[in-house]
């Protein structure tokens, strides 16, 4: 336990057990993955935690940087205890951040202690709200800060040095502040005082209400984090130099004492200026979690010189100097109703005054609604003249669905201001962040800093502060150029389905209402995966499709591998099973690895299906055929007609279609439509071979059959060619006899190469049925212009070797997937009839038989039977 391990403090000298204070000491701290760096170390945190807070010095902070292989076990962290101060968690944190060191978790439990005059610890008690602690008689009771901070792993020793020698000058500065806080606070109204003795003979309406405001600003709404007194003077000894800024020694407080060295750039300007001026700052160097910094410049009506001390060239003769604060505005200051606060109440009501309304009209509340979610440096920073310019150019802006950006530069540090106004609901982290991307190329920045807020009006605002890199050139902040980037901001807010409306109004095929219908139908995940341009495209297949009807698309994304193909099957009605796509695809020789469905439904209308696979093609072969495709044709948006017909893009999609609608079996034959590059049509010939070879007894089944096929491709296709050179009407005469027979002469040769005997068998089978065919309806055509749904050939059975004996004269083999048949006859001319079979491997053995039978006894009638 603790107690055991802690030799100098006891649980009695504590006013709890140690171990409740380890659970207040972690209070906020929830187990999980992601703080188990924490959590695993408990015990040992708070234990080391305890040591580090044994003794501290009265006005002093301590630290200890623990390494990731030390002795301790804490992994790479921070402790430090300290007094209780404003900005101390941020401070350290960012420090760190700005170091190059990741920060996983912090732990900051507040303790009241006790301490004896040697910064002994005597007592600790958990912080209880905003009650005062009662220490022990002989010490005294402090507030402390207890800090752990968890690093995350990786860091080098020399950052770990680093880190080390930062911690105490940062701490100290810290303590700078919150010790010159109290003094910081009188100054504050101190000078309002003097507002209100120069009030009483200065012509400036201005002066009193500056002094209600640093009043204002003295109680609770403001942290003061530094002071300084200023004086003008000639930047060089001649009389046409300009006036600059310089500090009385002795004056400066916090951030702003004499000797800083926070790289501060006092926002004076010089003679014949206003009373009050405030603008945005950063003294990041000195405090780094310092942010949304205020400076307040106040003038000094006063008559001597403070200091004693003179300058060299001319004073301001009205102005004598400058008392200058930095610091933020608390919690509430920055929700603080802005018709309380002095000055900004003053001209939020000059605006609405020249508007034209009143205070209580619908108008007039509008309008003030908008000014308080205002940016304060905004409101504090700008006249009322370009707040009046900045608010009319809002108003009315939700309706009409548009971005407002208004720009402002500062010219003492260069930073750009941007104010940007949306629609409320288009307003998203997104969003803010796409924003955030344009402005830092625009305008070279080297950070940028936020601020939204999005109440119940009908817009959001964001508060972009750009940093600009230094050395930047000039920020164009011109009129053309700033509607320039509000253009490129609105594009940000735009929906997805803003974007596809816009992508089809370029299209005169896609009518804008129908756009904005399925617009509003592709689903939440579909708009993730897609961009509007391939939803359009999408849009357009589906659009043809009549009910019960599919489309279907092969596509490869540009940073996919050439294994890595994508189909997409479309659907109109209803949806359907994996069950029922994953054979189709699985015989073309492809692996399904993953499936994305998405369901449309459009108004009055039957549904709509996307079902999107991921496909992988492992086999060598398949993935050269399928990388001859042209790198033009892969797009998702290229359409099928415009490809060409030996495309894989248009072969693959025909024969899912033809395989769907029953056109087509599905088996293992399909792979051939990519292993040789085969049309359905030319794989279906292929099969009503293989079939027929079954019919006539052949020694080897179909799955032999499809064995060879396979691993012979290219005789496969060459095949198909001699085919197609014998019978194909387009290429009848000479040439194409000469044709056949040089294809002819290829296929023996292909088949001689075969080592393996039953291979050489199968082959020499299918090559002699194409031979003996003597006539087809393979190239016919319907009255619509499509092929046949059958496949027939007339075959010359005495060249078949493989046919049993007795062989007719002629025979005619059809073929379908429902249906299969042969017609057999011994003469020209035959009487004959049909004949229903329930032998499916077999049934021209049972007609070959009736054919004989009939033979016989029809002799005495006609010739042949």
């Amino acid at each position: 336990m603790v107690a055991t391990t802690q030799q100098t403090m006891t649980p009695q000298r504590f006013r709890n057990d140690p171990t409740e204070l380890e659970a207040v000491y972690f209070r906020w701290i929830q187990p999980g993955s992601s703080t188990s760096a924490i959590t695993d170390r408990a015990e040992r945190i708070f234990r080391q935690h305890l040591e580090l807070a044994a003794t501290r010095a009265p006005g002093s902070a301590i630290s200890r940087v623990y390494r990731q292989d030390d002795s301790a076990e804490l992994g790479a962290a921070i402790q430090i205890v300290n007094d209780d101060m404003p900005l101390l968690v941020d401070s350290v944190t960012a420090a760190l951040r700005r170091l190059g060191a990741t920060v996983t978790e912090v732990v900051h439990p507040v303790f009241d202690v006790s301490r004896d005059a040697d910064g002994k610890l005597l007592t600790i008690a958990p912080r209880d709200g905003e009650a005062e602690p009662t220490g022990e008689t002989d010490g005294k009771t402090l507030r402390e800060s207890w800090i752990h901070v968890q690093l995350g792993t990786g860091l080098s020793d020399e950052l770990v040095d680093r880190i080390e020698r930062a911690l105490p000058p940062l701490l100290a500065d810290l303590r700078q502040v919150a010790d010159d806080t109290p003094t910081m606070v009188e100054v504050l109204n101190t000078v309002a005082d003097q507002l209100d003795q120069a009030a009483k003979w200065a012509d400036d309406a201005e002066i009193p209400q500056t002094s209600n405001l640093l009043r204002w600003l003295s109680d609770g709404h403001f942290t003061p984090l530094g002071y300084g007194y200023y004086h003008f003077r000639r930047s060089a000894p001649s009389a046409d130099a300009a006036f600059e800024p310089w500090q009385l020694p002795g004056t400066g407080l916090g951030v702003l004492s004499n000797g800083a060295v926070a790289d501060i750039s006092v926002p004076v300007v010089g003679a014949k200026r206003t009373v009050l001026r405030m603008a945005n700052g950063s003294v990041d160097s000195l405090l780094p979690g310092s942010r949304d910094l205020y400076f307040i410049s106040v003038a000094d009506y006063g008559g001597t010189d403070p200091s004693g001390r003179a300058s060299w060239g001319d004073t301001v003769a009205m102005v004598k100097g400058e008392h200058v604060f930095v610091g933020t505005f608390t919690v509430a200051g920055l929700h603080e109703n802005i018709l309380d606060i002095p000055v900004i109440s003053r001209r939020v009501l000059q605006v609405i005054e020249w508007a034209g309304f009143g205070l209580d009209s619908f108008s007039g509340q509008a309008m003030l609604e908008m000014l308080q979610s205002f940016p304060r440096v905004e409101l504090f920073s700008t006249d009322a003249r370009r707040l009046f310019e900045t608010v009319s150019a809002v108003m009315n802006l939700g309706l009409r669905r548009q971005v407002r950006l208004f720009i402002r530069r500062d010219a003492r540090s260069d930073a750009i201001y941007c104010l940007v106004y949306l629609p409320r609901d288009r307003y998203s982290t997104e969003v803010r962040l796409r924003m955030g991307d344009i402005l830092r190329a625009e305008f070279d920045a080297e950070q940028i800093a936020y601020s939204a807020r999005a109440t119940e009006s009908e817009l959001a605002v964001v508060y972009f502060t750009v940093h600009r890199k230094p050395g930047a050139e000039a920020a164009d902040i011109s009129d053309e150029n700033r509607e320039r980037i509000q253009e490129l901001l609105l594009a940000t807010t735009w929906t997805w389905g803003d974007r596809l409306v816009a992508e089809a109004a370029g299209a005169s095929d896609v009518p804008q209402a129908l756009a904005t219908d399925y617009a509003a139908a592709f689903p939440a995940s579909y708009q993730q995966e897609h961009e509007p341009a391939h939803a359009l495209s999408d849009l357009r297949r589906l659009e043809r499709l009549d009910d019960g009807a599919i489309d279907t698309n092969l596509y490869r994304q540009s940073e996919s591998s050439s294994a890595e193909w994508r189909f997409t099957l479309y659907v109109a009605g209803e949806g359907i099973s994996l069950s029922r796509v994953l054979p189709v695809l699985q015989s073309l020789g492809v692996e399904v690895v993953d499936e994305r469905p998405y369901q449309i439904t459009l108004p009055d209308r039957p549904d709509r299906w996307i079902y999107d696979f991921g496909l992988r093609v492992a086999a060598a072969p398949l993935r050269d055929a399928l990388d001859s495709e042209s790198s033009a044709h892969l797009e998702h948006s290229v359409e099928l007609e415009s490809l060409p017909e030996t495309s894989v893009r248009r072969r693959f999609p025909e024969a899912v279609t033809a395989m769907w609608f029953g056109r087509a079996e599905v088996d293992g034959l399909n792979e051939l439509v990519l292993r040789a590059g085969l049309h359905w049509r030319q794989v279906v010939l292929l099969r009503a071979y293989a079939k027929y070879l079954q019919q006539a007894g052949f020694a080897y089944t179909f799955g032999n059959i499809t064995r060879v096929l396979l691993t012979h491709p290219a005789t496969a296709r060459s095949c198909t060619e001699l085919f197609a050179a014998h019978f194909d009407p387009d290429g009848v005469g000479a040439e194409a006899a000469t044709r056949a027979a040089a294809l002819a002469e290829r296929v023996q040769t292909e088949i001689d190469a075969v080592v393996s005997l039953d291979t050489d068998r199968i082959l020499r089978a299918l090559f002699g049925l194409i031979e003996a065919t003597l006539r087809t309806n393979y190239y016919r055509r319907d009255d619509a212009g499509n092929p046949l749904d059958y496949l027939s050939v007339k075959l010359n059975p005495h060249a078949i070797a493989e046919l049993p004996k007795p062989r007719p004269q002629f025979e005619i083999f059809v073929y379908t997937p429902r249906v299969e048949g042969v017609h057999l006859r011994f003469g020209s001319v035959a009487r004959g009839g049909l004949r229903w079979s329930d032998r499916l491997e077999d049934f021209r053995t049972e007609v070959l038989g009736l054919v004989k039978a009939q033979a016989v006894k029809n002799a005495v009638i006609v010739p042949v039977g």
